[in-house]
C-alpha cells in the first residue's frame, strides 16, 4: 500500500499529491507570516463552538470564510482545555504541569506556539522561560518528537492504533496532519521525523481527530471538540 501526503497551500488554488510508503496521512501547511492562523475556543457570548462546522458559521457573519479547521489540543467534558490555551495573546487557561493519567500527562508534553520568532513546539515545562510576545499557544500531549528523539514510551510493535493528529514547525511553516487509517503513536511520530524532517512535534488528540478544508471537501463534524485552529480569508 502506497502512502499519499496530500500538502494543501492554504489560500493558493493548488493541490499537491506523492506516495511515500505505506499508510495514509493529510498535510496541511500554513505559512504563519502570510496566513493568520488563530485560535478559536468560545463564541462572542462565552460558548465553547465545540466543532468546526460551528466556527465556519459563526465566522461567516463577520465577513470571514474558514478555510482550514483542526482540533487543537485536549479538553473535558465541557469543551475546556485541560492545559494552557493562548488567544490573541490572553492567557485563557494556564499551564498544566500536574500529573495524571491519559495521553495529555504522557511526559514530556508540550505546547505549541507563535511569537515574533515564528511557530515551534516546545516541551511544556520550558514554556515559562519562553512566554513573552506569544500571540497564541495550546498545550497538548504527549510530545510526539523532542529534538528528532521519538518519544520513549512509544513502541514500533503497538496494537493502540487510532486516526490521530498532531503538529509541528519548520521554516516558519505550521504542519498539521491527521492520519486517514489508525495509526499507533510510534508510526504518527515516525511520519513527522522522517518524512516531514521535524525535529518536535506535538499530539493533539486520537479517535475525535478532524480537520476542515473546503479545498479538500472535508468538513469533519462528528465530534464534540475543545479548542479549534482556524486559518479564515
Amino acid at each position: 500500500m502506497k502512502r499519499v501526503v496530500l500538502a494543501l497551500a492554504l489560500l493558493i488554488a493548488s493541490l499537491v499529491a506523492r506516495a511515500e510508503g505505506n499508510g495514509l496521512f493529510t498535510v496541511v501547511r500554513v505559512d504563519t507570516a502570510t496566513q493568520q492562523l488563530r485560535l478559536f475556543w468560545q463564541d462572542d457570548k462565552g460558548q465553547p463552538l465545540r466543532r468546526l462546522d460551528r466556527l465556519a458559521a459563526w465566522l461567516k457573519p463577520q465577513g470571514r470564510a474558514l478555510a482550514f479547521g483542526m482540533n487543537a489540543g485536549m479538553y473535558h467534558a465541557d469543551g475546556s482545555p485541560v492545559g494552557l490555551l493562548v488567544i490573541d495573546g490572553r492567557e485563557l487557561a494556564p499551564l498544566n504541569l500536574s500529573d495524571g493519567q491519559g495521553n495529555f500527562f504522557l511526559k514530556p508534553n508540550g505546547v505549541f506556539l507563535i511569537d515574533a520568532t515564528g511557530p515551534r513546539v516546545i516541551d511544556a515545562v520550558d514554556y515559562p522561560a519562553s512566554h513573552d510576545g506569544v500571540r497564541l499557544a495550546t498545550q497538548s500531549g504527549p510530545m510526539l518528537l523532542k529534538n528528532g528523539q521519538i518519544h520513549p514510551a512509544f513502541r514500533p510493535l503497538s496494537a493502540s492504533r487510532f486516526i490521530r493528529n498532531g503538529v509541528c514547525a519548520l521554516g516558519g511553516q505550521a504542519i498539521f496532519v491527521i492520519s486517514e487509517r489508525p495509526v499507533s503513536f510510534h508510526e504518527f511520530a515516525s511520519f513527522f521525523r522522517d518524512e516531514l524532517h521535524c525535529q518536535n512535534a506535538l499530539y493533539l488528540d486520537g479517535s475525535v481527530s478532524s480537520l476542515y478544508s473546503p479545498k479538500l471537501g472535508r468538513n469533519d463534524r462528528w465530534y464534540e471538540l475543545g479548542p479549534l485552529f482556524g486559518v479564515t480569508e
